[in-house]
């Protein structure tokens, strides 16, 4: 396929595709938004999970490479991630054996993940091997996912991690994407950086999310006495739909690139101004936004497992159209291989996952 153009007849229907100059972009302006604001990135890979998109992530200065479990972990060390953090809490006898192993193998492998109680903290003492398990201390908010929901409770996790053999305490962490304005994020952030104070290493880490909010944490974060590590994801294809709408470079100098695309055959034309697309639920996301067509006077109505009901004149069965998507999260593992096009639409490369 390669150097062949995705419309030759070679690459069949539906199917969801890579531009390459958007992706490009989109990891050369993250990179550069982190070190001009003295932060650090370490994007979150459970986006992609892509060797081909790590890669490119890592080679342009990304600290390492964030996932959200001890599996997501041991795919992306297959990648030859040497810094991993987990963001989240592991509980996962079978990941903490993992870890603990892997640690113990390659000393200079890095490894954080975060917990917010004792119980979570001695849980990973239990399967602590030769060397500790490295936390980050998580503070959370009203209504968030997980995280001390105080900073006198987080100053106390704090406090057992450090007193807790077989676990090292190396900051604190947080994600202020499920807040709704810049004021609450603010207020948040200060908290955090309260809490860091009481971190007794030298150089102490203060790990946030950054997807939704990142020029807020580059303004507020901006000489704090830690090292900053922004776990940004989202952004290394963003969407043309939830991101679109919520990216901070639409309230700051920059842009990001759109650069997933799905392309599909119009199968029926059963009704008047009414047709049905052989692209469903198992090919685009639809949690967060339907797909968005390219073409004009086209809406979509629904998705289906296999099909798209679309609203539009003048197409009949066999036309080709072309869907951007929203929420790049749930479109990658949806596929294993995606065609990395340029902008004449012909095939420069492949993008694979391991979901």
């Amino acid at each position: 396929m390669l150097d062949r153009s995705i419309f030759d007849g070679a690459l069949g229907f539906p199917a969801m595709v890579v531009h390459r100059d958007a992706l490009e972009h989109n990891v050369a302006t993250m990179a550069a938004f982190a070190r001009d604001h003295g932060l650090e990135l370490a994007p979150h890979a459970k986006t992609h999970l892509s060797p081909e998109i790590a890669d490119r992530q890592l080679a342009a200065g990304a600290w390492g490479l964030t996932v959200a479990t001890p599996r997501q972990a041991e795919t992306v060390r297959g990648f030859g991630a040497g810094r991993i953090m987990v963001a989240n809490q592991v509980v996962d006898p079978a990941g903490l054996a993992w870890a603990a192993a892997e640690l113990e193998r390659d000393p200079e492998f890095e490894f954080l993940s975060f917990a917010d109680s004792a119980a979570g903290i001695d849980l990973l003492a239990r399967h602590a091997g030769a060397r500790p398990f490295r936390v980050l201390a998580e503070l959370g908010h009203e209504g968030g996912r997980a995280g001390c929901r105080t900073l006198g409770e987080l100053l106390e996790v704090t406090a057992y991690a450090q007193e807790t053999p077989g676990v090292e305490l190396a900051g604190v962490a947080g994600y202020e994407g499920g807040l709704a304005t810049a004021a609450e994020v603010r207020k948040y952030l200060d908290l955090l950086q309260e809490a860091v104070e009481h971190v007794r290493v030298r150089t102490p880490i203060l790990s946030v999310g950054g997807s939704q909010w990142f020029d807020v944490i580059g303004r507020e974060l901006a000489g704090a006495r830690a090292r900053i590590l922004l776990r940004s994801g989202a952004y290394v294809t963003h969407d043309d739909g939830f991101y679109r709408e919520r990216t901070p470079f639409n309230r700051i100098a920059g842009q990001l690139r759109p650069a997933l695309e799905v392309w599909a055959h119009v199968l029926s034309t059963p009704e008047p101004g009414l047709a049905i697309v052989g692209m469903g639920k198992r090919d685009a996301p639809y949690d967060e936004g339907l797909p968005i067509p390219r073409r004009g006077g086209v809406t979509v109505v629904k998705m289906q497992d296999q099909h798209t009901v679309v609203r539009a004149e003048g197409l009949k069965p066999g036309d080709l159209l072309a869907f951007g998507i929203s929420h790049p999260c749930t479109a990658f593992d949806k596929w294993r291989v995606l065609p990395l096009v340029d902008r004449d639409y012909r095939v420069v490369g492949t993008i694979h996952t391991y979901f």
